[in-house]
């Protein structure tokens, strides 16, 4: 997988690479689809909700360009996978699941793993974690129409946010916002597409 479908298609970070590596997909996905959890393409979960396909979660992750010092938030836990990843790139990782059922699925799964430098939360993602802010960098699994002003706030100087934006019923744009002198600074990546968070976004559309 990380060979054929993520430094293949232009993922470079050896530690972004040995992280995928590092992770046993396979538990993290429906036992039904355990076959499958290897292949590049989405996977269903429970509540509804997705696993990103191999290569988006490794874009996502190199994009954030971090450091083992880094704290970073996450917002959409789903079943922890991208979570995991993280937690073999930065020493702290916190992540937010709007489905409690989700959350507690997650958290059983990352502690029966030993990834243990994981952080859940059970709540809404659109106002982030402002107890652990400023994070160093902030990774949403989920798609909104415009930037939840809550997690560029709690996003330190010089951090990314990485976030699908656009039409959350049809394809979002993967934006990489830098914090610059408290402004944001923006690049596009690609067309993605994601599903829409719930919760206070959608009271905002």
């Amino acid at each position: 997988m990380v060979s054929s479908q993520v430094a293949a298609r232009g993922i470079h970070d050896p530690r972004v690479l040995k992280a995928l590596a590092g992770v046993p997909r396979h538990l993290f996905v429906l036992p039904a689809d355990s076959d499958q959890a290897y292949e590049d393409h989405p996977l269903p979960i429970a509540e509804g909700q997705t696993i990103s396909q191999p290569y988006i979660v490794a874009l996502m992750t190199e994009c954030l360009a971090l450091k083992i010092s880094d704290k970073v938030l996450e917002i959409g836990t789903g079943s922890g996978y991208q979570a995991a990843v993280l937690s073999l790139i930065v020493d702290r990782v916190f992540t937010v699941e709007i489905h409690d059922t989700l959350a507690r699925r997650a958290a059983e799964t990352l502690e029966r793993l030993g990834f243990r430098n994981v952080r859940i939360r059970s709540g809404d993602g659109f106002f982030g974690w402002p107890e652990e802010a400023p994070f160093d960098g902030v990774i949403v699994t989920c798609a909104v129409p415009e930037v939840p002003p809550a997690l560029f706030a709690q996003l330190a100087e010089g951090g990314r946010l990485v976030i699908p934006l656009g039409e959350t019923l049809t394809y979002q744009r993967l934006t990489v916002i830098t914090k610059k002198a408290g402004k944001p600074s923006v690049q596009q990546v690609l067309d993605v597409r994601f599903v829409p968070m719930t919760g206070e976004a959608l009271k905002k559309k």
